[in-house]
């Protein structure tokens, strides 16, 4: 197997997850001694939530309709968590705030996973289930199936960056 190979066949794993050693340390440890990154999610997750705001007010809908802002949100930012976990795993593993801000703040602030249930509820008390069914399931698949291309393209991407940078260095 390459050196390829095997950076492509193993999973996303968070670089930021230890080990935790027994007995657990009790939970306000834990948040002192992480007090760092919470100004780095709210950052963050203002950002995202801004751009949340800013395509929901681009594609305004009505309850009744297929909402399609949130489904472009969700999908997009799914594409984009797919992105991120192969950067962090390959290339940013070592930067400490690099997964908090982009993923829990940006992308958990512009991500709404809760709009698409109260969308769907809302479309299907307008007496369209179908759409609601459609919306309901078409949005999940989206997401998985945006995670799962985000992934293999940012592999991808950072594969062709090490195959480029090892051509490099063989010179």
């Amino acid at each position: 197997m390459s050196p390829d190979q095997s950076r492509d066949a193993r999973q996303p794993v968070d670089p930021d997850v230890e080990v935790a050693p027994r007995p657990l340390p009790h939970p306000r440890h834990l948040v002192r001694s992480n007090l760092d990154l919470l100004p780095v999610i709210a950052v963050g997750g203002s950002l995202g939530s801004l751009a949340r705001w800013a395509l929901g007010e681009a594609m305004p809908h009505a309850s009744a309709q297929f909402a399609w802002s949130t489904f472009v949100i969700n999908a997009s930012g799914s594409l984009a968590l797919g992105l991120l976990m192969a950067l962090v795993l390959d290339v940013w593993s070592h930067h400490r705030y690099t997964r908090p801000f982009f993923g829990v703040g940006v992308l958990g602030g512009y991500t709404t996973f809760s709009t698409y249930l109260l969308d769907t509820r809302g479309v299907f008390a307008a007496g369209r289930p179908g759409v609601a069914f459609a919306y309901l399931l078409g949005t999940t698949a989206a997401g998985v199936v945006a995670v799962w291309v985000g992934l293999v393209l940012g592999r991808s991407l950072v594969g062709a960056v090490f195959d480029r940078e090892d051509a490099e260095v063989a010179q």
